[in-house]
């Protein structure tokens, strides 16, 4: 059985990792309510944009554009936006997950574009390429972020170095609810139920030309998906490290509790025990 002394240096150990996690806790609830403000806000732009480009372009026919064509090349660019701090919980984890488990994405094809320490270096360590490293936009993401991040993109995709581009990030849903995706983004997916639309339909008329339309549709296409998931990402991750320090904070006060029976139960019998040993001595003398 451990001793008082030992019991009680634990004790001050786990009080001190709980005033971190408390703190830490406080810090992304503060974040989390600017961030989560700016996801709401961003979301359905978001969605709609997703939406609208995608039905567009199903309802327009085979269109040649370098935008809309497969590239020649083999590889694959995967935009993977993480965080660059841990702690919290599989936030980072499940992102990287969705580019290791797919079966899409063969490790020999991929070439990452990281938004995020915590996602490169996994990714690193399992022996992915690291074309890119802009850890420094998720700390405080902006639009012209998501330009830039568009621009050095698509140029690679036009400049036929690679062929198609998926974008790994978690989706904000709620404050205890984040959902890691995986999506293409060029060539274009279309579902089922848009292909049976389009073909039902009239086909889209481009003006002034079709080249011309896309080719400042396409980048505004981009640029705001990008944004809308690095806000996404920023929130839920605010949201996962609050979760985290919130299980660590309850899990650090049972702990201190059960720590404090054990150490009233040694003090206890160290009491008994010296009463003992006194009654013992003074019966022998007597």
């Amino acid at each position: 059985m451990a001793s008082m002394r030992d019991i009680k240096r634990r004790k001050g150990s786990i009080q001190s990792t709980q005033q971190i996690t408390k703190a830490m806790k406080l810090v992304s609830t503060v974040k989390l309510q600017k961030a989560k403000n700016r996801a709401e806000q961003t979301n359905p732009y978001f969605n709609y944009m997703y939406q609208t480009v995608t039905s567009m372009l199903a309802k327009s026919g085979t269109i040649s554009h370098p935008y809309l064509n497969r590239g020649a090349s083999a590889k694959k660019a995967v935009i993977v936006i993480t965080s660059n701090r841990g702690l919290a919980g599989g936030y980072n984890s499940n992102v990287t997950k969705l580019v290791t488990a797919s079966g899409e994405l063969p490790m020999e094809d991929v070439e990452v574009y990281a938004i995020g320490n915590k996602g490169k270096e996994a990714l690193e360590r399992r022996g992915y390429e690291i074309k890119m490293d802009g850890s420094s936009i998720i700390e405080s993401p902006v639009y012209a972020d998501a330009a830039g991040l568009c621009k050095r993109v698509l140029a690679d995709y036009t400049a036929g170095e690679i062929g198609e581009i998926y974008l790994a990030y978690t989706h904000f849903k709620n404050t205890v609810s984040h959902e890691p995706k995986l999506i293409r983004l060029l060539p274009v997916e279309f579902d089922e139920a848009e292909l049976k639309e389009a073909d039902s339909n009239v086909l889209m008329n481009y003006e002034p030309n079709e080249e011309e339309a896309l080719d400042l549709i396409i980048p505004k296409y981009m640029t705001s998906l990008f944004y809308g998931a690095l806000v996404e990402a920023v929130a839920s991750e605010n949201g996962a490290r609050m979760q985290a320090m919130d299980s660590a904070t309850s899990n650090a006060e049972e702990m201190i509790s059960d720590l404090t029976l054990k150490y009233n139960r040694a003090r206890q019998g160290s009491i008994t025990q010296e009463l003992t040993e006194i009654i013992a001595g003074a019966e022998a003398i007597s």
